[in-house]
């Protein structure tokens, strides 16, 4: 058993393929009918968020001539660029998957752990009401891009593992699901939250845990469950992803708490719900790792790395690295 261990983490890779490519950048605001808001999404979309979001594959490349010291590479979510919304279920989206664990794979193929986001699952879009959860993306994720819903990692005594935050967070995601297919939902979380509570429960007293959860709306979820409570003196941290920089993480913490809103839409009630239960994360030490392209306000991407003692007699030693947004 080697002393340390060097762990590489990437989140939010979101590689498009060329048939998401062919749908340029204008994919989320072209349709909206009211010209003052699609005026207001192109205006966040270029200037705040991404300007370029179908075009930076290149930056998963960077990052993998990079992680040549790694022991063992996770990625947390977000392998596409989901521009129809309903994730795998659509064949442009599997693709940009599909290439993007082929390259991840190819570089790290007994070392690699994957975590499922929601732009694997499917989601209702920013205003449209595009898109959706559909079961159709989960079978494909499991089936066809070979992901696991739960997985551990023990290195010395140190374990990691994932929960996939949109199953957890479900009750909050339901109305982005088809009513015929919410029952079925309803049951991939229950036996997910069973898988949780197994490892939870299995894990000694002298070990430390290392959590790996995509969206952080999942964590209060967590929270109710007795068997991680129990646990949370161990565990050290928990990467997430997700909000792309570390400004979206601090406005986030700063409104943790705020009233549920539920007269301006879809949006807003699901985001307010989310961050009224933000005050839960601080129980979980909540760590970002910034998507590889970070915003366009700050051009602040790129990854994480965590050294970890095997005797776990140190606390594990994060470390953020930028990616510059090199031309292709």
């Amino acid at each position: 058993m080697a002393s340390t261990y060097t762990v590489g983490i990437v989140s939010d890779i979101h590689y498009a393929s060329a048939a998401e490519q062919a749908r340029g950048n204008d994919y989320e605001w072209r349709d909206i009918p009211n010209p003052l808001l699609r005026c207001l999404i192109r205006f966040y979309r270029r200037h705040l968020w991404q300007r370029d979001p179908l075009n930076q594959n290149h930056l998963l490349d960077h990052f993998l001539e990079r992680s040549n010291s790694f022991d063992f590479l996770i990625a947390n979510g977000d392998y596409s660029c989901n521009t129809s919304c309903y994730g795998l279920s659509d064949d442009a989206v599997l693709q940009s998957a599909t290439e993007c664990l082929q390259k991840l794979r190819q570089k790290f193929p007994d070392k690699l752990r994957l975590n499922i986001g929601d732009h694997e699952l499917g989601k209702l879009s920013i205003v449209g009401g595009r898109g959706g959860m559909r079961l159709a993306s989960w079978k494909r994720a499991m089936e066809q891009l070979k992901l696991e819903s739960f997985w551990q990692l023990e290195l010395g005594n140190y374990i990691l593992m994932n929960v996939v935050s949109s199953l957890l967070a479900f009750p909050i995601f339901e109305t982005d699901a088809l009513s015929s297919e919410r029952a079925e939902w309803h049951e991939l979380r229950s036996a997910h939250l069973a898988q949780i509570r197994h490892a939870f429960d299995s894990i000694s007293p002298t070990q430390r845990i290392v959590l790996f959860c995509h969206d952080p709306t999942a964590l209060p979820y967590l929270w109710n469950e007795r068997s991680v409570r129990s646990r949370l003196p161990q565990l050290e941290q928990t990467i997430i992803g997700h909000l792309h920089s570390n400004l979206i993480f601090w406005k986030s913490r700063l409104l943790a708490g705020i009233p549920r809103i539920t007269f301006l839409g879809h949006t807003a009630k699901k985001l307010s719900s989310a961050l009224r239960e933000a005050r839960h994360w601080r129980f979980f030490h909540v760590h970002l790792c910034p998507a590889l392209a970070g915003i366009e306000l700050l051009k602040d991407g790129g990854y994480l790395t965590v050294e970890l003692d095997a005797e776990a007699r140190q606390p594990a030693k994060f470390q953020a690295h930028r990616l510059p947004r090199l031309a292709q």
